[in-house]
């Protein structure tokens, strides 16, 4: 039983503890009392004072006071506000702990189900750990009572908004820009009705989505396009869903798009599309996943949630045929582009909801050697449930959520007789909790 002791300062009640581990989402654990309190900022083996915060989603939540004994893993977080900001959890743990800590917690999830033990497990893919943010969506709130804008993410504690005057993961185009976007806001007259503003940064254009509740005025858009020009920006704005989202500046049509060099592709998108936040991961992700798929001249090659073609498009350099399948018809309408842009003709995009209605048509409908699968958090469950029998020789699995990608490994394996060849970790999102990895499953 852990030794603690209560002191009483400023009305709340102390506790001293050592933390015994962190959780999935990198909070340290501690017992009090027989019951399990939670502590972000904490590391294992640290002595804390802490108090009981409040209660969320059934877990105790708590806030160190002080680290009494430190970790020799612990070091001082490169933002100021590390302690409190929700963009980041783990500045604190030096990085090469990081990530241990995150493939640790995918072979936890692994060892859940009976036969997920890897024959291989892959070096962990890692590129630059700062200024590697290019997507991000940050919230914007004015605050009347101190005439204070702020811009930036929300913090963990309460969910107020934190006034960012640097943030050393947001990508150093974005990143130069928050000072002057306190300043662009706190200007405009509908000011209190701006609830976020998102970035996306291109390798030659960066742009700018302004989300506005109630109409901006000719002043206010005005602005806007002289914050463009000055900065060099494409400015969106957007009113309700992303249908209303459209170019204020410049008028004439931009660029916004990554470049896969190593397989001569560029790939369009639009400010508010969904795209991998970190370029370099992204390139050693690609690399890896068609070094692990190993397609062959004669393949047909199924890449199942393919987004804007960002694994579809390289892999139609070296197959037959690859179809890619997604359930946003806006996302696949700008693939069958990219496609057409990059002179790739041995590629169809299709959209159907992936969902059990659609899965079993799509299996017999392409027969696929192989496939490719790159699921949202909730995993491709229905779409694996669905496959037949003989299915194909090889699935590449690559997922941003650990808990249900054992689930669907477990089916794989467990369910339709796949071995599971390799494991990997990809830090797509270094200092957070964000555990985004790669499977590979080969035909028994």
């Amino acid at each position: 039983m852990l030794q603690k002791k209560a002191i009483v300062e400023k009305e709340r009640r102390h506790f001293t503890a050592t933390v015994s581990g962190l959780d999935d989402e990198a909070r340290g654990i501690v017992c009090l009392d027989d019951r399990t309190v939670y502590i972000d900022g904490v590391l294992p083996g640290e002595e804390v004072t802490f108090y009981r915060l409040r209660k969320r989603q059934g877990k105790i939540q708590g806030r160190a006071v002080e680290i009494m004994a430190a970790s020799p893993q612990r070091v001082s977080p490169a933002c100021h506000k590390a302690g409190i900001c929700g963009g980041c959890r783990l500045q604190h743990l030096d990085y090469a702990s990081q990530l241990a800590f995150k493939e640790g917690v995918l072979r936890r999830w692994l060892g859940e189900y009976p036969k997920l033990h890897p024959r291989q497990w892959l070096p962990v893919l890692t590129a630059e750990p700062f200024a590697y943010r290019r997507r991000a969506r940050l919230s914007v709130r004015y605050y009347q009572r101190d005439d204070e804008m702020r811009v930036g993410f929300r913090s963990r504690y309460g969910g107020y908004v934190l006034a960012l005057e640097h943030c050393p993961v947001l990508e150093g185009r974005v990143a130069r820009l928050l000072p002057s976007l306190h300043e662009l806001i706190h200007g405009m007259s509908c000011r209190e009705r701006i609830p976020q503003v998102e970035v996306s940064v291109g390798d030659d254009e960066t742009a700018l989505v302004v989300r506005h509740l109630i109409p901006l005025s000719d002043g206010d858009r005005q602005a806007l396009c002289d914050y463009g020009q000055r900065h060099g920006l494409s400015i969106y704005v957007q009113a309700k869903g992303p249908d209303t989202c459209f170019r204020l500046f410049p008028h004439e049509a931009g660029k916004l798009a990554y470049r896969l060099s190593e397989h001569d592709i560029e790939i369009h998108f639009s400010p508010i599309d969904f795209i991998q936040v970190n370029a370099g991961v992204n390139s050693l992700m690609i690399a890896q996943a068609l070094d692990m798929l190993a397609p062959e001249k004669d393949d047909v090659v199924l890449d199942l949630f393919c987004g804007l073609g960002n694994f579809s498009l390289p892999l139609a350099r070296s197959c037959a045929r690859v179809a890619g399948v997604d359930f946003s018809e806006a996302l696949i309408q700008r693939a069958r582009l990219n496609a057409r842009h990059n002179g790739i003709a041995n590629v169809e995009f299709l959209q159907a909801d992936l969902s059990e209605g659609a899965s079993g048509v799509l299996w017999e409908q392409h027969r696929p050697d192989k496939v490719m699968l790159d699921p949202a958090r909730s995993g491709a469950f229905e779409i694996l449930r669905h496959m037949p029998d003989g299915g194909p020789r090889r699935i590449v699995y690559v997922s941003c959520n650990p808990e249900t990608l054992a689930r669907d490994a477990a089916c794989l394996v467990n369910e339709k007789g796949y071995d599971l060849t390799h494991a990997g970790l990809i830090d797509m999102f270094p200092h957070t909790s964000h555990i985004e990895s790669m499977l590979v499953f080969d035909k028994s």
